[in-house]
C-alpha cells in the first residue's frame, strides 16, 4: 500500500497543481523485489519518488510514465523479463499492445513479471472567467462537470498565465480591453470575447488601435463558442466550452471564424465600419454612433464616445477630467 510519506507527496503535488503519476503495483511474481501494493511517484520531469523495483524496473515505470502524461490516459504495464514486446517509447517500434495496457520486455529484470498501474494525475486545466453576468454564472457551474478548473476574475485576479487555458470574457462590455490584452499577452490557448458580431468588432477595433497586432487579434474567438443557435445563458455557456474543450484536445472545432476587425485611428477613436462611423463606451460596452451629437469626452488627445451622459460623467470621474457643461 502507499507509505505515509507516498500519500504525504502526492497530496503536496496535487495541491501544487504539479503534474505526476502514480505507479502502483498490482502484480509481482518472485523473484521480483517489489510486492503489489508497493506505490511511487513520477513527476513530469521524470524524477521517481518511492519503491517500484530496481533500476532496470524504474527506467521502464519512468518512460511508460512519461507517456502516460503525454497521452492523459492511465495504462496497466506488464514487465516481462522475456516474451511479447509492447510499444518501445523511445523507438517506437510496433508491437501488441492491447486497449488500456502494454507488456514491455525488459530483460535487465531478474527474473518474474511486474505489473504496474500508471495513473496520470493532472490538475483541472483553468478557465478564466471575466464578468458577472448570468452567461459567466453558467460557466461556472457547467465547468467543472467537464473537468475544467472554472475561476472568476475579480478586481484584476488572478491575472491571466501562459498555463492556463482559456479566457472566456462575458462582461458586456466592462474591464474588456484590458483583460484581453492581458490574456493576449500571456499567449493563453483561447481567448474568448462574448459579444455580438457588431459589438465585437468594434472592441477588436479598439485594440488594434491601442497597438494590438492583426495576429493576436485573430486569436480572440468573437462570438465566443460554437455556433449552436443558443439564446439562454446556460446554451450561450455550453458553445463556449464546447470550444473551450476542442481547443483542449486539437480538434478542427477549434479555428473559430473571427469578427471582422475595422480599421481604427486610436484608442476610443470611431471606427470604420459599414454607415457611421462607430465607437464602443468603455464604460457600458454599447456600440455608439461617433457624430458630433453623441457624449464625448476628450482623452489624452483622443475623443471617447459614450452612450449617454452619464457613462460620459463616470469616465471622466474616473479620469480625473472635467465635463463642460452644456
Amino acid at each position: 500500500m502507499m507509505s505515509a510519506a507516498v500519500s504525504r507527496r502526492a497530496q503536496e503535488l496535487a495541491a501544487e497543481g504539479t503534474v505526476f503519476v502514480t505507479a502502483t503495483v498490482v502484480r509481482a511474481q518472485r523473484p521480483t523485489s517489489v510486492k503489489a501494493g508497493d506505490v511511487a511517484l513520477v513527476l513530469g520531469d521524470g524524477t521517481l519518488e518511492g519503491f517500484i523495483g530496481g533500476v532496470c524496473a524504474q527506467q521502464s515505470v519512468r518512460a511508460y510514465a512519461l507517456k502516460a502524461i503525454e497521452t492523459e490516459e492511465a495504462v496497466l504495464l506488464r514487465l516481462v523479463p522475456d516474451g511479447p514486446l509492447g510499444e518501445d517509447p523511445h523507438t517506437g517500434r510496433e508491437v501488441p499492445v492491447e486497449e488500456g495496457a502494454v507488456t514491455a520486455r525488459n530483460t535487465c529484470l531478474s527474473g518474474g513479471a511486474i505489473e504496474i498501474f500508471l495513473e496520470p494525475v493532472l490538475p483541472a486545466p483553468r478557465v478564466l472567467v471575466v464578468g458577472d453576468t448570468p452567461i459567466a454564472a453558467a460557466l461556472l457551474t457547467l465547468g467543472p462537470e467537464l473537468g475544467l478548473d472554472l475561476v472568476r476574475v475579480a478586481a484584476g485576479a488572478p491575472e491571466p498565465s501562459p498555463e492556463d487555458l482559456a479566457l472566456v470574457v462575458a462582461a458586456h462590455g466592462r474591464d474588456e480591453l484590458h483583460v484581453l490584452r492581458r490574456g493576449l499577452e500571456a499567449n493563453m490557448p483561447y481567448v474568448g470575447l462574448v459579444a455580438s458580431s457588431k459589438r465585437g468588432a468594434g472592441v477588436l477595433a479598439q485594440l488594434r488601435a491601442d497597438g494590438v497586432s492583426d495576429e493576436h487579434l485573430g486569436s480572440i474567438d468573437v462570438p465566443a463558442g460554437i455556433d449552436i443557435g443558443a439564446r439562454a445563458p446556460a446554451e450561450i455557456a455550453l458553445s463556449i466550452l464546447a470550444k473551450v474543450v476542442a481547443v483542449r484536445r486539437g480538434t478542427p472545432a477549434a479555428a473559430p471564424e473571427r469578427a471582422a476587425v475595422p480599421a481604427a485611428g486610436g484608442s476610443g477613436a470611431p471606427v470604420a465600419a459599414a454607415g457611421p462611423a462607430l465607437a464602443v463606451d468603455p464604460i457600458c460596452g454599447m456600440t455608439v454612433a461617433a457624430a458630433p451629437d453623441t457624449p464625448s469626452v476628450e482623452f489624452e488627445g483622443e475623443t471617447i464616445y459614450f452612450c449617454c451622459e452619464e457613462c460620459a460623467g463616470t469616465f471622466a470621474a474616473q479620469h480625473g477630467l472635467a465635463v463642460a457643461a452644456e
